[in-house]
C-alpha cells in the first residue's frame, strides 16, 4: 500500500525497516479510507517509520508499544526538530489501531483499577436502567470521575467513607465552572446508583448542593423569521461543504432539531419512500418525523454529490481527513456561526438552539398551542415549552395591568 505513496525503492525499504514495518502498509491503507490527501498521508507515514527506527535502536518490539514511549518519542522528535501539529495525533491513531489489532496491549493500569470498574457500571446503569442517550453518558461519566479522582486520588476507592462534606467541596470548587449544574445532575445520578448497588449506605444525591438558576428568567434567544431566510439564502450550495452546511441548517430552521440529534443522523434514519427521518433524541426513545420538501431535496443533494465516501453511516461526514462523523454538537455550532457571519447576522449568542427557538416562536404566532410545539420539539415535559408563552406579546398585553397615572 506504501507504494502509492512512494516509489523510489530505497524509500520503500527504509519504511518498512524495524517493529513497525510489517504495519505500514496496513496502516496506510487505514489512512487512505480515512479520506487523508496524499501529502497528508506521506508525512504520517513518514512519521511511523521514524518511530519504527527509534524503537529498533532501542531493542523495543511493538508490543511495548504505549503512551510514555510515544512521549519519549515525542521528546526526541522535538529536539530533531521533526514534530509538527499533527504529530501526536498520528501517533494516537497509530497506537488506537495496534490496540484493536491485539499487537499491543491495553491500558492495564485504567481498565483495572476501581474507577473504571464504577464508571462502566455506573454507564451501563444509565443505560439500561436510566434510558439515557450517549450524548448524556459522555457528560455524567466524566463529572463522576473528576468526584471520584479528587476525593479518593490514587488511593483505594472507599466510597462508604463518602460524606456530605465532600460533595460541598467539590462543587465549591467547581461553582464557577460553565458546567456547574450539570455537575449536580451528573452527581445526583452517581450517588443513587452507588446507593443502589450497596457501596454507600445512606442515598448522599439531597446533599449535593443547587446551583442557583432562575428559571425563566430570560427570553428565549431566537431568530426571526426574514433572518432565518437570509441566513439559508447566504449559504453557498455549489460546493460540496455549502450542500452540507446548507442540510444541516434546513434541518435546525424546519425540524428543531438539537446540535447533538443532527450529529447522530445515521443514512438509515432517514425513509426516503415514506418521507420521514428518524430521530435519536436526549433518552433512548426514537422520534418520527415527517421530511418538509426542501429538507428532502437539501438532504438528497447532499447525500448524493456532497457526502464524501467513508465507511461511517453517519448522515453528515467531516470534509477534511479522518473522514467520519461529527464527534460532538460543537461543530453543528460552528456550522451556525459560519452562516450566521456570512448572512451579516451580529448576535450575542450563535449557536444551533436560535433555530429550534425560532421555529418556536414562529409556531406560536401562527396560532399553534404550547402542546403542539411541545410535540414538534419533542420535550418530554410540559413546563419546558412553558418558556415560549414569554414571547407571545400579544396574549401577555391582554393580560397586562394598567399602569397607574398612565393614559386611559
Amino acid at each position: 500500500m506504501t507504494d502509492q505513496f512512494f516509489s523510489h525503492p530505497l524509500t520503500l525499504q527504509r519504511l518498512h525497516f524495524g517493529p513497525l514495518g510489517d504495519h505500514i502498509d496496513t496502516f496506510a491503507q487505514v489512512l487512505s479510507a480515512r479520506g487523508y490527501t496524499r501529502s497528508s498521508a506521506r508525512e504520517k507515514i513518514r512519521v511511523v517509520a521514524g518511530l519504527s527506527g527509534w524503537l529498533q535502536r532501542r531493542r523495543l518490539g511493538v508490543e511495548t508499544l504505549d503512551e510514555q514511549s510515544i512521549s519519549a518519542f515525542l521528546r526526541y522528535w522535538r529536539r530533531r526538530g521533526l514534530c509538527r501539529r499533527s504529530t501526536s495525533h498520528t501517533l494516537e491513531t497509530l497506537l488506537g489501531y495496534l490496540r484493536d489489532g491485539g499487537f499491543t496491549r491495553k491500558v492495564a493500569s485504567v481498565e483495572n483499577s476501581a474507577f473504571y470498574g464504577v464508571e462502566k457500571d455506573f454507564a451501563r446503569y444509565l443505560t439500561q436502567e436510566r434510558g439515557l442517550a450517549q450524548a448524556t453518558l459522555d457528560n455524567y461519566v466524566p463529572a463522576a470521575r473528576t468526584f471520584l479522582s479528587e476525593c479518593f486520588g490514587k488511593g483505594p476507592l472507599a466510597l462508604k467513607k463518602l460524606d456530605p462534606q465532600d460533595i460541598t467541596g467539590f462543587m465549591v470548587r467547581h461553582a464557577h465552572t460553565a458546567n456547574a449544574q450539570g455537575m449536580t445532575t451528573a452527581l445526583r445520578s452517581l450517588f443513587r446508583f452507588l446507593y443502589q448497588r450497596g457501596d454507600i449506605v445512606r442515598d448522599l444525591s439531597a446533599s449535593v448542593p443547587t446551583v442557583a438558576t432562575w428559571r425563566l428568567s430570560e427570553l428565549p434567544k431566537f431568530l426571526e423569521p426574514e433572518h432565518v431566510e437570509r441566513l439559508l439564502k447566504a449559504c453557498p450550495q455549489g460546493t460540496p461543504v455549502g450542500q452540507r452546511d446548507y442540510a444541516i441548517l434546513l434541518i435546525l430552521a424546519r425540524l428543531g432539531l438539537r446540535a447533538g440529534e443532527v450529529v447522530q443522523l445515521e443514512l438509515d434514519d432517514i425513509d426516503w419512500e415514506k418521507g420521514e427521518i428518524s430521530v435519536r433524541g436526549k433518552s433512548i426513545r426514537h422520534d418520527r418525523l415527517p421530511i418538509p420538501q426542501d429538507v428532502g431535496e437539501a438532504l438528497a443533494t447532499y447525500v448524493r454529490h456532497g457526502r464524501p465516501g467513508s465507511p461511517s453511516r453517519r448522515v453528515f461526514i467531516r470534509m477534511k481527513a479522518p473522514r467520519q462523523g461529527f464527534t460532538g454538537s460543537a461543530a453543528i455550532c460552528n456550522v451556525v456561526e459560519r452562516a450566521l457571519g456570512r448572512a451579516g447576522l451580529i448576535l450575542t449568542r450563535k449557536g444551533s438552539h436560535l433555530l429550534r427557538h425560532g421555529l418556536a416562536t414562529r409556531m406560536l404566532r401562527g396560532g399553534a398551542s404550547l402542546a403542539e410545539i411541545g410535540e414538534i420539539l419533542r420535550h418530554q415535559r410540559p413546563s419546558t415549552t412553558e418558556i415560549y408563552a414569554k414571547v407571545d406579546v400579544a396574549a401577555l398585553r391582554a393580560l397586562a395591568l394598567p399602569w397607574k397615572g398612565g393614559a386611559r
